[in-house]
């Protein structure tokens, strides 16, 4: 009779033919790309809007377009936490900041977005990247964890700073949160009579981490105007400042967002597309 193996050996190896590893990426060949926790597919295109085009933020913009120009040119730059009010166009900023970079020093630079839910597959992404001859930007966006999840944020904070599995040098993390802690926070943390600094400092601790932490807040109405204006011009567009107001009005927001589906708007309606 012949002798068929270790029948868990079988089983595996059938799996293994049923789903196959993934085909090795090029990290050289795209400008952008996208991991899901085991492999990564590349963007052919980057699209993102000109710097120029995003107006309240001047401040952070400043910031974060310089720390990824150090990045893209191989010289010592920051983890970056963006935070704070919705539709204030922290990605827009990261990814416009990553294509001005990529202009300026062509094939320098990429950048990698991972899906919250492809967390855990950051040790296998950073092994690969650091074998690269390119510096990344690694991105998160509306990162949030939820309460009583003590792992993920141990992990990266681990990924940050101070682990052996720490990302490596020509890597670089960018996330965006509405938190400025990123994980919850309660009053109450303030009331526990056992060590109460020990819990806040604990929460505090993965935003720290992040070299630069930088806030947005939701603009006035000058600056809604200024960032519809800024987009109407480029695009050639008339519109109404009453108009733009009450859009803003209906939808209980003044952000950059906001601004954007106005101009949308106003775009569909003159048979325009952007």
């Amino acid at each position: 009779m012949t002798d068929q193996g270790d029948p868990l050996a079988r089983i595996a190896q059938a799996l293994e033919r049923l789903s196959p590893p993934p085909a090795a990426t090029d990290w050289t060949a795209s400008p952008a790309y996208v991991w899901d926790g085991r492999s990564a597919r590349g963007i052919e295109v980057l699209e993102a809007p000109a710097l120029a085009l995003l107006r309240g933020i001047d401040r952070q913009k400043a910031l974060v377009e310089d720390n990824v120009a150090r990045l893209a040119a191989g010289h010592a730059a920051h983890d970056m936490l963006l935070w704070g009010s919705r539709g204030m166009g922290k990605s827009a900023l990261i990814r416009a900041s990553v294509l001005a970079a990529q202009t300026a020093l062509p094939g320098s630079l990429a950048l990698v977005q991972v899906a919250t839910d492809a967390m855990e597959g950051l040790s296998a992404l950073f092994a690969e990247l650091g074998r690269q001859n390119r510096n990344f930007l690694t991105y998160i966006d509306d990162l949030g964890f939820a309460e009583g999840d003590s792992i993920g944020p141990r992990h990266l904070r681990s990924w940050l700073e101070g682990g052996v599995e720490a990302r490596p040098a020509n890597v670089r993390l960018a996330v965006t949160s509405n938190r400025r802690a990123i994980v919850p926070r309660h009053s109450r943390e303030q009331d526990d009579p056992l060590n109460p600094r020990d819990a806040v400092d604990d929460n505090l601790a993965l935003a720290d981490r992040f070299g630069l932490s930088i806030g947005f807040h939701a603009c006035n109405q000058d600056e809604y105007l200024a960032i519809i204006g800024g987009y109407a011009e480029h695009f050639g567009l008339a519109w109404d400042e009453g108009e733009a107001l009450e859009w803003a009005r209906r939808r209980g927001a003044r952000s950059g967002r906001t601004a954007w589906q106005f101009v949308t708007e106003i775009a569909g309606r003159g048979g325009r597309r952007l």
